[in-house]
């Protein structure tokens, strides 16, 4: 594989229950499935077994996070609390045959980490590929590549992300995934979001079907719910074959959890009927950190930053753990100053990060979309479906807040800092909404384009989850060349939106440049969906402002 690393380099280390984006048709409700239902057909083994694949993540100059999941005996399928200690031992290699061999280890996995694995893997070269894979009981995993990031001080010329969110296991099948993998240009892959979906089976399906049913079949709530959950993800195979490709760098937004999840609940949780709030979001946070390759920067939260030379790096958002309750659409307490979508200590690391950041681009990865958001005068047929599944009263009031039109003080003192600072080339990537957007990200919206630009915003669909025609159930693209311009002429820092695709996006950045390739796929109910391009947005350095280009990277 080419590097896209172009560089020489040293090495230098609660409100009332409702569902806010689209009812499937309901199925019958199942309260328990069986556990065994996370694990693909036939895999039952009595010798361990690598059943879920194995993953990297977040790459360091001289480190990689390795992850893997091993099934010890057929009983101890993820959940289920079962299954003996079992020595797991890792390789790393500069070579997929392993002849030069730079790190081993071991360590003992049980059922109280849902025998996952994860090892912290230090001492590396910068901007390297390496391979690995893991061990237990005379039996290997499959092998991996991963990528370390650049040093430092690296000179970097280009980088390469894929770009993913949304993903619900029960609409489809993760085609997005598989196009990723085939590339074999990427440094790494991000996820913004919504990795896995919380609903019962049913709830949440494809214009009201199910095409693929989800373990367990009841809403995910415990801690052996959240396990199963993840287990199930970790079983389709275009997802184990993006991260058999490339290191992912992932956050969490509210699927993670349940629905419109904030700091003290979820629209999507009955306290009480459902257990506790704390509980809940506690057994959540131990899964996803058991189940993905992601290091905590601090404790129970994926805010972090990492660094790719003196190209970009990355601001990495948790804009779920910290948050004030969502605010009624249409009232003063969207921008109430106590009110908070960040946090008081998230929202001073990412301005200090960003005032003494000294690469060329910053990008920060953010679960919902930050450009201002007005529906206008959409038809009454338009904005009915839209106001669904955006979380908008359907009387037409223009703002989501579950987005950060629900907390304008936190991003008016965000984007004031930019500009006071002189901060530029800041570049939010999104996921969150089932649609793609290029946006600029004015300082007031209202008087754009007279008032400046102080950053941009690229927004990617979702992989499988309902969109705007799934919605109202009518062909793909029908709502988008209807619903576009309308919001375009009410939103004039947005240069772009379609409301009806699913896909995918793939990042590419060079100093002159950071440019989103926005692909789509052509049937998500299918799991051999073709891929196409569909369009390409950037940004100039120094511009602060999105325009269109013609030809993908």
């Amino acid at each position: 594989m080419t590097s896209r690393y172009r560089a020489t380099e040293g090495v230098n280390p609660p409100s009332p229950r409702r569902r806010t984006v689209v009812k499937a048709a309901a199925a019958t409700a199942v309260l328990a499935g069986p556990l065994v239902a996370a694990l693909p057909a036939g895999a039952a083994t009595e010798t361990p077994a690598f059943l879920h694949g194995v993953a990297s993540g977040d790459p360091l100059p001289d480190g990689i996070l390795l992850w893997t999941r091993v099934t010890p005996t057929a009983e101890a399928v993820p959940g289920s609390g079962l299954g003996p200690d079992t020595e797991v031992s890792w390789t790393v290699a500069r070579d997929k045959a392993f002849t030069s061999v730079v790190s081993r280890g071991s360590l003992t996995t049980s059922a109280a980490s849902d025998h996952t694995v994860k090892a912290d893997i230090r001492g590396l070269e910068p901007a390297t590929d390496y391979w690995f894979r893991f061990s237990a009981g005379g039996t290997d995993s499959p092998t991996a590549r991963t990528r370390t990031a650049p040093a430092a001080d690296a000179d970097v010329t280009g980088l390469r992300f894929g770009v993913v969110t949304c993903a619900n296991w029960e609409a489809g099948y993760f085609s997005s995934y598989r196009h990723l993998a085939a590339r074999g240009d990427l440094d790494a892959w991000l996820h913004l979001g919504d990795y896995i979906y919380e609903y019962k089976s049913g709830e949440y399906g494809t214009r009201g079907t199910v095409v693929r049913p989800h373990a367990p079949l009841n809403e995910i709530i415990t801690l052996a719910d959240y396990r199963t959950r993840h287990g199930r993800y970790k079983t389709d195979p275009d997802l184990q074959a993006l991260h058999v490709k490339a290191p992912v760098i992932a956050i969490w937004d509210d699927h993670e959890f349940a629905d419109n999840a904030w700091s003290g609940g979820a629209v999507n949780h009955t306290e009480g009927a459902e257990g506790t709030w704390t509980a809940r979001q506690a057994a959540a946070k131990q899964a996803y950190f058991e189940w993905m390759p992601v290091r905590p920067a601090i404790a129970g939260t994926t805010y972090r930053r990492l660094r790719f030379g003196r190209l970009a790096d990355l601001s990495l958002l948790d804009l779920r753990s910290f948050r004030s309750q969502q605010a009624s659409s249409g009232s003063g307490a969207v921008d109430d100053p106590d009110r908070t979508i960040t946090g008081r200590a998230q929202l001073d690391w990412l301005k200090a990060g960003l005032k003494a950041s000294d690469t060329k681009w910053r990008l920060v990865g953010n679960s919902v979309m930050i450009a201002p958001f007005v529906i206008g005068s959409l038809t009454a047929d338009l904005l009915t479906p839209l106001a669904k599944l955006l979380d908008l009263p359907q009387g037409g009031i223009g703002v989501n807040t579950d987005q950060w039109d629900g907390y304008t003080d936190d991003r008016r003192e965000l984007l004031a800092h930019l500009r006071s600072n002189a901060i530029g080339n800041t570049v939010f990537l999104t996921g969150d909404i089932h649609m793609s957007w290029a946006n600029d990200v004015p300082v007031d919206a209202g008087t754009y384009p007279l008032s400046p630009s102080a950053a941009t915003e690229f927004v990617i669909t979702s992989v499988t989850s309902d969109n705007l025609d799934d919605l109202v159930k009518v062909p793909e693209g029908t709502v988008s060349a209807l619903a576009a311009p309308l919001i375009q002429v009410a939103n004039r820092h947005v240069h772009w939106v379609d409301t009806d695709r699913h896909g995918y996006g793939v990042l590419d950045i060079t100093a002159d440049r950071a440019q989103m390739d926005y692909y789509v796929l052509s049937d998500r109910t299918s799991p051999t969906a073709t891929s196409s391009w569909e369009r390409s947005y950037r940004t100039r350095s120094g511009t602060q402002k999105v325009e269109r280009t013609y030809d993908p990277v």
